[in-house]
């Protein structure tokens, strides 16, 4: 038999395990290739698109790594299983180099095959893709099916590249490998203690203690627990290294010590359900930990940053009214006027609202709340005056002060106290206020009151005088729109008038943020997607590697008198444990890396995190009900 016909002849005989590696292979191709399409899409060759493709041209590196690893590891499962195959070609007389020939041409034949086949599913699902990435981002243009070569070259020279090291994995591993060796490694199982030893249950008990002892700090990060910059880098740090260890430990003792408590506390008479989920679980995990805390902290990390980038985006509306309280925000009046004016020809009703305000250093360092070092002098604190005629809903005294307006992430970092009091100068002298309280309203925009900081009230005739000794007195004029309908239209008419160049929209504010957040989350989100995907895979495939091996178990249990329901239901609980604990884990890790930050990003957390967990916990679903149906057909041949 030629060559080329042992070639052909392999590559029909291992259909049943090639499938699997030409998914791995199809999939990410069609991944890459569409990724790398909207790079070059003609929608995104102008001067405006030049950060989303840049951004676009960063992500496809991590997106590469990614595909990397997955492809790695799938081939390193494939070339296992046919270990017995390559030992009995050099036993009729082979050497190790035409094996090895005939695996790289087997492997060029499947690798040129996906390319073709995922290129061309990434062809046909790019227009689709390209109008998600237009609607998450804002970008009003149509979008076209569209093939670009620069593209498919570029997939062409990845994957080259994937095939050369893929190659060089293979010809270690038969290189390395005596004939004896190769017979014996897919029967080599993994690692099986009989009994748990002390150090296991001291790396259980530690796994646990970091992963809470992570989960404390970051819940104290912003408590004012850490008073400077480098105690919170360093926190920070130890959160993470501490997590990232816990996990660690969790997989390699916690489980198994956890699982072995289960066992002790049934005296071990376990049934059948038990046998196939909690001692399977109990044994293997430990010799998967490191595999587990990579899954298990990226998706984490994917978690996280999705849930932040989605919080921003969820909260664009609410930012926009807190960063410009009005439609449309002045602070020169003669444009406020020409503004005015063009609404008027065009039929727009509008309401304006005027506020006269001072820029005045105040003494409120008896109002702050937190040890932690700050850049601004607390003793004189630049922030805006406004008297208490423009806020209807506050009345003070001559003596009283109040806030409003107070950015939600400076607040979290430095807070206020409910009382105490506010000193400000006025004809050489300090005035001290007392401070009464504070109020959610936003009564001027940023660039007024700048810094995050409150808006500070006082008694109108305390503000009339400290506006005397001023030189110039300040005025900010707010534009609303009465008629919602018309606002866009009114927007078109503040562009024309270029007034967006020195002055802010609220629409276009929220537009900005979500076009800016909309690429972030886009792009967090595919990279998430490929990974969820990519690790579903390889704990599929893992899933199917141990089905393969139990299959003698299965065989027996059957001739036992137990049914395939029986079987079958211990298989799901495995599977719940395989598939729910790093996905349980990575949700509390990413649960509490939010919830330590997120007021930075938002307004809302609960219902975007929320969102995000359920979509992920849906999609990684999906692998585990594929396992138990693999491992269904398993235990139908078992007998």
């Amino acid at each position: 038999m030629s060559t080329k016909q042992l070639i052909l002849r392999n590559l029909q005989k291992n259909v049943k395990n090639y499938y699997l590696y030409l998914f791995a292979l199809v999939f990410t191709v069609a991944l890459y290739f569409t990724f790398v399409t909207l790079q070059y899409a003609p929608a995104l060759s102008n001067d405006e698109s030049i950060t989303a493709t840049a951004a676009i041209r960063t992500t496809s590196i991590f997106l590469i790594l990614i595909i990397g690893v997955f492809l790695f590891y799938a081939n390193n499962l494939f070339i296992k299983r046919r270990s017995k195959e390559i030992g009995l070609f050099q036993l009729i007389g082979m050497t190790k180099n035409r094996v090895f020939f005939i695996i790289s041409m087997e492997n060029a034949i499947v690798f040129l095959f996906s390319i073709a086949i995922g290129t061309f599913v990434g062809f046909a699902v790019s227009k689709l893709i390209l109008m998600i990435f237009f609607k998450v981002v804002g970008i009003e243009k149509a979008a076209s099916l569209y093939f670009s070569m620069e593209a498919f070259w570029l997939t062409l020279l990845v994957f080259g590249g994937i095939y050369l090291l893929v190659m060089v994995m293979n010809y270690t591993f038969i290189k390395r490998r005596t004939i004896l060796n190769l017979f014996s490694v897919i029967s080599t199982t993994e690692e099986r203690v009989k009994k748990i030893s002390i150090w296991e249950i001291l790396m259980g008990v530690l796994g646990i203690v970091f992963i809470l002892l992570g989960y404390y700090v970051s819940s104290k990060l912003f408590d004012g627990d850490f008073t400077s910059f480098n105690q919170m880098m360093i926190a920070m740090i130890s959160i993470l290294g501490s997590v990232i260890v816990g996990t660690y430990l969790f997989y390699k003792g916690s489980v198994r010590f956890i699982t072995n408590l289960i066992r002790r506390q049934k005296d071990g008479y376990l049934d059948i359900n038990e046998v196939l989920s909690l001692s399977s679980i109990m044994f293997r995990m430990k010799s998967s930990a490191f595999m587990l805390t990579v899954i298990t902290t990226v998706s984490a990390v994917a978690i996280g940053l999705l849930s932040l980038s989605y919080i921003t985006y969820y909260s664009a509306e609410k930012n926009a009214e807190m960063t410009v309280p009005d439609h449309f925000a002045f602070t020169d009046e003669g444009d406020a006027e020409r503004f005015g004016e063009s609404l008027e020809e065009n039929s727009i009703r509008f309401e304006e609202k005027r506020v006269e305000y001072v820029q005045k250093e105040l003494d409120i360092s008896t109002l702050i709340d937190t040890e932690l070092e700050l850049a601004l002098d607390a003793k004189n604190t630049a922030m805006t005056l406004v008297s208490d005629e423009a806020v209807s809903t506050i009345s003070l005294e001559h003596d009283e002060v109040k806030f409003t307006g107070y950015s939600q992430m400076v607040e979290a970092i430095m807070p206020l106290k409910k009382k105490g009091t506010v000193h400000v100068s006025s004809e050489g002298s300090s005035i001290p206020l007392t401070y009464i309280g504070l109020e959610d309203e936003y009564i001027v925009n940023t660039r007024v009151s700048p810094g995050g900081l409150p808006t500070v009230v006082v008694d109108e005739k305390l503000f009339s005088k400290i506006q005397l000794e001023e030189s110039s007195t300040d005025s900010y004029v707010g534009i609303n729109v009465t008629n919602s309908s018309t606002r866009e239209e009114a927007n078109t008419l503040f562009h024309n008038l270029g007034l967006h160049k020195t002055h802010q929209s609220q629409l276009d504010f929220a537009t900005d943020q979500k076009q800016s957040m909309g690429l972030v989350m886009f792009i967090v989100a595919y990279l998430g997607l490929t990974f969820l995907i990519t690790s579903g895979c390889i704990l599929y495939f893992k899933q199917m590697d141990e089905s393969e091996e139990e299959k003698p178990s299965y065989r027996i249990l059957r001739k036992l008198g137990y049914s395939k329901r029986d079987l079958l239901r211990g298989v799901a609980g495995k599977q719940v444990f395989n598939f729910g604990i790093p996905l349980i884990v990575g949700l509390l890790h990413s649960y509490f890396a939010v919830r330590s930050g997120w007021f930075m990003f938002g307004t809302e957390m609960w219902t975007p995190m929320i969102i995000v967990m359920v979509l992920y916990t849906a999609f990684y679903s999906v692998f585990g009900l594929l396992s138990v149906s693999y491992y269904k057909q398993v235990i139908r041949e078992a007998l």
